[in-house]
């Protein structure tokens, strides 16, 4: 049975308003009083976790970050404004991006209150569990104010419980305290191998990718050559590479066979492209070794379900194999055209409903119909006594067979990419580390260019959240949407151009939301452009 990860920690997820910046908890907490014990710490750290699930909401970052992207378009029916507005760098409303804004500073509350109390407990079982649980508190600490970072540029710097109105940290200040975050959790957590008992929790080698991923993204977007930690000290590009390949090398993580057996489609026997390609889906429960890093939902629907899965399913249809969704994300027939058909992982990754017979119908309200879905993140059917049903329904016993069940794990961190890391960094081993992930798809040796390595991240990690960001730290936002102009689609039936307006003024931010500008009495400013 699936473990549930997303648990209520009591009053640690009872939040209110806040008297201004939504920063801190809602109600007076008494921490003094919860942390008794290792499984209170333990219980805490799940509720920041449990941050990371969009619950029912799909303004997710994950979610944004894919609809930004150049290879995908808004989708979804007339009435999901909201969702065209983040495609085409629109504001819908003042406070549209309210939700990632909250949600990630209450994941950085939630991991300062751990830190400022875990010395409350003694009765540590070792203290290699005491310092894996810090080790866990600041790797997460980290990557929401990542997030953040990549969404809103750059934000307040809250370090502490207490109430504070600060302004916007300088990105300097900023990802010093995002990469000394990674570097403590790399000494506090464990050196061990993979363990099927980690799923679902960062672990030192999440936080040794994770520092790759900061440091690409800070250098590429600030333009520099290192970065300037908190209390004295540099990180470097060395430092990097040198984190890089000790996680290569030991973390007990490995690409998976078959690319494709890394996603759910792979599972259903009713499909022929899974059939006709022997595939066998490697799950999600302690197998799959190539992931790092996820989001994990539970196995009882409502609130635990993975609704960005539910919004990119084919539009108020079930299809064999992929399910009924809200029909957000088509593709961009550029990325399809661009893509050669000798690599596996186009049509792994990419389902052209009008050559796979699917049993597909276009919705009469679907916008930016191109006939090309992703299938990566994706409701997936299966057949069961003679009827389609939801695949981790049938998986995991839930009560009801609809929408509401789907339980894939969203991604964050997975091992070819601190493989193509290592390579666009300039590892000694670069030209192996490239080579290593595109001969998993049958593809020859390419030299270990930036242009190559730039090709093979889009291919790779396809639809995986880090396309639209690696544009921005690569400096070519602008100039991969002025190659989005007048494309061939569909509104609700109709031929129709669509092309995509940059801004370059917002430098590929978001605007903060408005409440949050009100609630500091101006000491937060609003962003560029916006």
């Amino acid at each position: 049975m699936r473990k549930y990860i997303v648990l209520l920690i009591g009053l640690f997820l009872i939040e209110s308003c806040a008297d201004f910046l939504d920063t801190e908890p809602f109600t007076s907490k008494v921490n003094t009083n919860f942390y008794q014990s290792p499984q209170d710490v333990n219980q805490a750290l799940i509720g920041i976790y449990s941050v990371l699930n969009p619950g029912t909401s799909h303004m997710h970052s994950f979610f944004i970050s894919e609809l930004l992207s150049d290879d995908r378009f808004a989708g979804g029916g007339g009435v999901d404004a909201a969702i065209h507005a983040i495609s085409e760098f629109k504001n819908f409303s003042n406070d549209m991006y309210l939700y990632p804004w909250q949600q990630n500073y209450r994941g950085i509350f939630r991991a300062n209150m751990l830190l400022e109390s875990i010395e409350q407990v003694t009765s540590w079982e070792s203290e290699t569990q005491k310092n894996r649980y810090i080790g866990e508190a600041h790797f997460m600490r980290a990557y929401y104010f990542f997030d953040l970072a990549r969404l809103f540029g750059t934000v307040p710097l809250v370090l502490e419980t207490t109430p504070q109105n600060l302004p916007k940290a300088t990105p300097e200040e900023l990802f010093g305290q995002i990469a000394a975050d990674l570097l403590i959790a790399i000494e506090k957590m464990p050196d061990t191998p993979y363990s099927s008992n980690d799923i679902g929790r960062a672990t030192k080698w999440a936080a040794q990718g994770m520092l790759a991923r900061v440091f690409l993204y800070y250098t590429g977007v600030y333009g520099k050559t290192e970065i300037q930690l908190p209390e004295n000290g540099t990180l470097t590009k060395t430092e990097v590479i040198n984190n890089v390949d000790y996680c290569i090398a030991n973390s007990g993580h490995e690409l998976v066979d078959d690319f494709r057996n890394l996603w759910p489609y792979s599972y259903a026997s009713n499909y022929d492209y899974a059939v006709e390609n022997n595939l066998t889906w490697i799950g999600e429960e302690g197998g799959n070794k190539e992931n790092m890093f996820s989001i994990r939902f539970g196995s009882f629907g409502g609130n635990s379900r993975n609704t960005i899965v539910l919004f990119f399913g084919v539009r108020m249809q079930n299809t064999n194999p992929f399910g009924y969704g809200w029909g957000a994300g088509p593709i961009n027939p550029q990325l399809w055209n661009s893509w050669e058909d000798s690599d596996l992982r186009k049509k792994a990754s990419i389902c052209d409903v009008t050559n796979e017979d699917i049993g597909y119908v276009s919705s009469s309200d679907q916008y930016h119909e191109s006939y090309l879905w992703q299938k990566k993140y994706m409701p997936v059917n299966i057949f069961v006594d003679g009827k389609l049903q939801n695949m981790y329904t049938y998986l995991y016993g839930t009560p009801a067979n609809n929408m509401d069940c789907n339980a894939q794990e969203i991604v964050l961190l997975r091992f070819a990419d601190v493989y193509l890391m290592g390579a666009e960094l300039g590892s000694a081993k670069a030209q192996e580390y490239l080579d290593i992930v595109r001969k998993r798809v049958n593809l020859p040796s390419v030299p270990a260019t930036i242009d190559n390595i730039k090709n093979e991240r889009r291919f790779e990690l396809a639809f995986e959240g880090v396309r639209y960001y690696d544009l921005m730290r690569w400096g070519e936002l602008e100039s991969a949407f002025n190659r989005v102009k007048n494309i061939p689609l569909e509104n609700e039936g109709k031929p129709v151009e669509y092309s995509i307006i940059y801004r370059p003024e917002t430098k590929g931010f978001l605007p903060i939301p408005e409440s949050q500008i009100q609630l500091s009495d101006g000491i937060l400013e609003q962003n560029e452009g916006w």
